[in-house]
């Protein structure tokens, strides 16, 4: 699915400076198409970065394309076929290095491409450590943790990451995102590794094994998603009794859908979300994104994000300009990541891990998965014909 904006002038540009401002422009691409991740994370990038900029430029149009969850897979067919048609790509950090190191991502220069902060800080200084990859342009700080039905769980309501792994206390269905990350780490907190150990373990095949063989304590309580939007449905639906996902998604779900849901932020994972620029795009391609990324880091567009959705700005100076709700005229703070309150027991990330190991440790989870199902299946019949 493609969610298209465009926007077309509606009088003759005027003015000498207007006109000297168009000239200058003149050779830059008409088109662009933006890939993220649908739902309400796009939307707030959509509100806050693509429609300020369309307004300023009215001889623009623009495609978002709902694809970055196989952006990697994409972007290498298409540098294997010689034909890029995205120009600007939304990743998580870890693909912003996998793609950085393929040579399929372009290295970024922060002082020229990136906004300074309002008082002159450079933004390679403002942005800091979260610039984890050349080619990576941050813009939020996120995690992925897991939301509850406040209905379905009693009089005792979780507390723990490791409660979704106790059906006894906790029955129900679980909703868990089909792939190796934060599973494999959660799995190997709660068979007893020490959380500064998950990551020499999981480097091990005993211990991918290890964390396979808990995450099969619960697998037939298990109804996976790929998709963001898919946990708060099922919470919304009542399908499952807990579920993970992106902490924005469960915010949408809890304070604007007004659903029985409550956040569970223990060992949420921090993880960082941005931009790359791919590599090998046509120079007037090229410059159309510059000018919109240069446009899109300023601290104020950044701030202006939180306003739609809880996760928090990823330049310090963006920090303090976080206000209310733009729409609800409640105070976004509380509910961001970051916040005292909800960060008491946080997992971080390892980006060189999964882009290092992502590859193996995909093809044996997904190998697992399917070695599941086929027993699921082979139980099934069994059942029915006994």
């Amino acid at each position: 699915m493609k969610f298209t904006t465009t926007l077309l002038a509606s009088s003759a540009i005027i003015g000498a400076g207007t006109l000297a401002f168009a000239d200058a422009h003149a050779d830059m691409a008409k088109e662009m198409t933006l890939v993220s991740w649908g739902g309400a994370y796009q939307a707030s990038q959509d509100k806050a970065y693509l429609q300020p900029y369309l307004e300023m430029h009215p001889e623009i149009s623009a495609v978002w394309d709902e694809s970055s969850n196989e952006a990697v897979a994409k972007l290498r067919a298409m540098n294997e076929a010689g034909n890029v048609t995205w120009d600007l790509v939304d990743v998580v950090a870890a693909d912003a290095i996998r793609l950085c190191d393929e040579g399929l991502a372009m290295e970024i220069d922060a002082e020229e491409m990136l906004a300074e902060a309002p008082d002159g800080t450079s933004a390679e200084d403002d942005f800091g450590d979260l610039l984890v990859s050349d080619c990576f342009i941050p813009q939020i700080v996120y995690s992925t943790t897991f939301g509850y039905r406040t209905d379905m769980v009693g009089d005792t309501p979780p507390t723990k990451i490791c409660d979704v792994f106790d059906t006894e206390a906790y029955p129900g269905k679980r909703a868990l995102e089909k792939r190796p990350i934060n599973n494999m780490e959660w799995a190997l907190l709660c068979d007893g590794v020490a959380k500064d150990e998950v990551y020499d373990v999981l480097a091990t095949p005993e211990g991918q094994e290890k964390a396979l063989a808990k995450l099969d304590t619960i697998k037939d309580d298990v109804i996976w998603w790929s998709a963001g939007a898919d946990t708060p449905q099922l919470l919304a639906d009542g399908e499952v009794v807990m579920g993970s996902t992106y902490n924005g998604r469960l915010f949408s779900v809890i304070e604007e859908q007004d659903q029985p849901v409550a956040m569970l932020w223990d060992a949420q994972v921090f993880d960082l979300d941005g931009w790359i620029i791919p590599a090998g795009l046509p120079d007037d391609r090229l410059a159309r994104v510059k000018d919109f990324v240069k446009f899109a880091t300023d601290t104020q567009r950044l701030a202006d994000q939180s306003q739609y959705i809880s996760y928090g700005p990823a330049r310090l100076s963006s920090a303090p300009m976080v206000g209310k709700h733009a729409e609800l005229g409640i105070d976004m703070a509380p509910h961001m990541p970051t916040d005292p309150a909800n960060a008491k027991n946080t997992f971080l990330y390892n980006y060189e891990f999964w882009a290092d190991y992502r590859d193996d440790i995909d093809a044996k989870f997904q190998a697992w998965l399917a070695r599941s199902e086929e027993r699921r299946v082979g139980k099934e019949c069994r059942s029915r014909w006994s």
